[in-house]
């Protein structure tokens, strides 16, 4: 490596990131064209907020060697922060194309149909995934989620279980499962999980107001109003607030009655 990249290299970590660009750029000048330090100098925009450069010199990179997994993944990142689903999903296909065994690019591309609501063409990247690394628990995370969203709870069951098995200290994965447990309508299942989720993040106020509710509907107004009253201790917008206040209001009004 020349000096002038080491001198490089040295300003991009310690993030002067004009002084990195002009001396990458003064690397080509010598060197000639590289992938590598095209995708150095795109970064070096990137971190500036200058994405039509960082995008120029992405694609420049890509141009020269289409086999770089890295520069699909940094300029995937842009698309995905400006919502630009569709230019995302075209790039990591070419990425996918270049190299079939990539599992990383694959997994974007999935997480862009995610985004853009192409979730056949996301089921079948995260499946084939899985059939490549059946403890890729990111892969059954987002296979969930998918199955959620088109409403195959059994399966969205099957997939979060599938998670628990690697990562069990997450109380995403257990709010996740027990919203796919409630959707198929086996709420014991649902409320154990909610519980467990608020065991693992006190702190966590969504699975409070599931569990405030599910208890209402259960009849259990005691059970009800104590969630709900935890669920009133978190950090509420004003207008939520106040509309669990009138419900747990009712629910003691009604446990009066009775």
């Amino acid at each position: 490596m020349s000096d002038k990249a080491d001198k490089a290299i040295e300003y991009y970590q310690k993030g002067e990131w004009k002084k990195a660009i002009d001396t990458f750029s003064s690397v080509l000048e010598t060197n000639g064209d590289s992938a590598e330090v095209y995708n150095n100098i795109a970064q070096c925009y990137a971190q500036l907020g200058d994405n039509d450069n960082a995008e120029h010199n992405f694609l420049k990179a890509q141009k020269l060697n289409p086999k770089l997994p890295q520069v699909y993944i940094n300029l995937a990142d842009i698309y995905y922060k400006q919502k630009n689903y569709d230019s995302g999903i075209q790039l990591l296909a070419q990425g996918v194309y270049e190299m079939p065994d990539n599992l990383v690019l694959r997994h974007y591309l999935a997480r862009f149909y995610m985004e853009d609501s192409r979730l056949d063409l996301a089921i079948d990247e995260l499946e084939h995934i899985l059939e490549e690394q059946p403890k890729n628990y990111d892969a059954y995370y987002d296979l969930g989620r998918v199955h959620f969203e088109l409403g195959n709870y059994s399966s969205a069951i099957s997939a979060f279980e599938n998670v628990l098995e690697y990562k069990k200290d997450n109380e995403w994965i257990y709010y996740y499962l027990a919203e796919s447990y409630e959707a198929n309508d086996e709420l014991d299942k649902a409320i154990t999980n909610y519980i467990k989720s608020t065991s693992i993040n006190f702190h966590f106020p969504l699975p409070f107001k599931k569990l405030g509710i599910l208890f209402m509907a259960k009849g259990d107004y005691e059970g009800a109003i104590e969630y709900f009253e935890d669920y009133l201790k978190k950090d509420l917008a004003d207008e939520e607030k106040h509309n669990v206040e009138k419900i747990v209001e009712r629910l003691k009004n009604r446990q009066n009655k009775n």
